[in-house]
């Protein structure tokens, strides 16, 4: 090994080291956790501890509370992911047009809600739909319509919630594309306008192709980010009314901190990382394959 090698891995070592100590070694761990029995008489003494192997796993896939987890956190993704690109996308056209007046002012509005602490603006939005005293409500009832108990019924709580993450996080992406978007160049659209083409038909030729692989990435981050749902509806609505929100990751922790069946709270993460990994690897593959479809 030369000089030069050996002065590499003494600065890439750091952090290999925090990545074994902090990611890997948890990830496995928490994989033989997976495989146990461990709950709250193990946790007392390790005695009570024994190997089940895939026995989480069978009783999680025979489990209809998980399969409505499932059925939920896949409704709010479908739902969620095409809604936070199609709003932050359009923030970000929006505020990338030199005509719009105070854009730095704007820009601070859309993206304050995702710094601001998740759990007091889903109270705030509690409040806000709240069936007797809410502003939304009120709204309502003002113009003749009859007020809605968005959080206490099974057909408005999705919706409901659904709005709520998508408000508060699309500010994030925003951001993402704002920054794409001024790296298009001003000549293309230039070029497109002279030949005749539209609003539309430019950003449809020029601008989508250009940020085709920022999208990709937005779309692979809002996935796991609504694969990963857990503070909205355990602040909202405690996974009701009628389990209509639980959430694989709100089942996850309900497993392991309110029945303290540790080993099947990890077997739960572990069948999560797997449909993410799948979706994601889906989202990959269909990239590719439109990419070269337009090649």
């Amino acid at each position: 090994m030369t000089s030069r090698e050996r002065a590499a891995w003494g600065f890439i070592a750091p952090a290999l080291i925090a990545l074994a100590v902090f990611f890997v070694v948890p990830v496995v761990s928490s994989l033989l956790l997976s495989l146990t029995d461990f709950d709250i008489y193990a946790l007392a003494d390790l005695s009570n501890l024994r190997w089940i192997g895939l026995e989480n796993y069978s009783r999680l896939l025979g489990n209809p509370l998980f399969w409505q987890a499932m059925k939920n956190t896949v409704l709010f993704a479908v739902f969620g992911v095409p809604l936070s690109i199609a709003a932050s996308l359009g923030a970000a056209l929006l505020l990338n047009a030199r005509t719009v007046k105070w854009r730095p002012m704007w820009r601070v509005i859309f993206f304050a809600p995702f710094v601001t602490t998740l759990v007091a603006t889903a109270v705030l939005w509690n409040y806000l739909l709240n069936t007797r005293y809410g502003v939304i409500n009120w709204a309502l009832t003002s113009i003749g319509l009859p007020a809605v108990d968005w959080l206490g019924d099974p057909s408005t709580s999705i919706p409901a919630i659904l709005l709520f993450v998508v408000w508060k996080s699309f500010g994030y992406n925003m951001l993402i594309f704002l920054a794409v978007l001024q790296t298009v160049p001003d000549e293309l659209h230039e070029a497109a306008r002279i030949d005749g083409a539209g609003p539309f038909a430019r950003f449809r030729h020029v601008t989508l192709p250009a940020i085709a692989p920022t999208v990709l990435l937005v779309s692979i981050i809002s996935v796991a980010a609504f694969f990963q749902l857990f503070a909205e509806p355990y602040v909202m609505t405690q996974g009701g009314p009628a389990q209509s929100t639980v959430t694989v990751l709100y089942f996850m922790y309900e497993e392991g901190f309110k029945w303290w069946n540790l080993g099947s709270a990890s077997a739960v993460a572990f069948v999560l990382f797997v449909c993410i990994f799948v979706v994601t690897m889906l989202q990959l593959a269909v990239s590719r394959r439109l990419g070269g479809e337009h090649t």
